[in-house]
């Protein structure tokens, strides 16, 4: 059974750092792209960053380029995502998801999904 859990989120003064993580099981780490998406209360949900399978080819959401780097740990099959510099917009719900590049491309979730993490950033 795939399963997607996130943690790491929490409260962060604007400019602090969080690091989220997304600890994966059965068997969807190796062959997928994966991806961190938020959805802030009464917005729609976006797309944040894109790592591939193998790890080489990254994608950023234009507001979080330079602050926030996504990565990921073959050995834990653990995704990652290191957020700096954060602001007050980055508050919001990030979820955890997994998919082909080919979905995240054409700007398509992938089919699993994590539960969600809370980050809330204050002023």
């Amino acid at each position: 059974q795939v399963q997607l859990v996130e943690s790491g989120g929490g409260v962060v003064e604007a400019g602090g750092s969080l690091r989220l993580s997304c600890a994966t099981s059965g068997g969807v780490f190796g062959p997928n792209s994966m991806a961190w998406y938020r959805q802030a209360p009464g917005k729609q949900r976006e797309l944040v960053a894109v790592i591939s399978s193998g790890g080489i080819s990254k994608k950023y959401l234009a507001s979080v380029e330079g602050r926030f780097t996504i990565s990921k740990d073959n050995a834990r099959k653990t995704l990652y995502l290191k957020m700096d510099s954060l602001k007050v917009e980055d508050t919001a719900v990030y979820y955890c998801n997994a998919g082909s590049w080919d979905d995240y491309v054409r700007e398509r979730p992938g089919r699993y999904w994590g539960q969600g993490t809370q980050v809330t950033v204050s002023s």
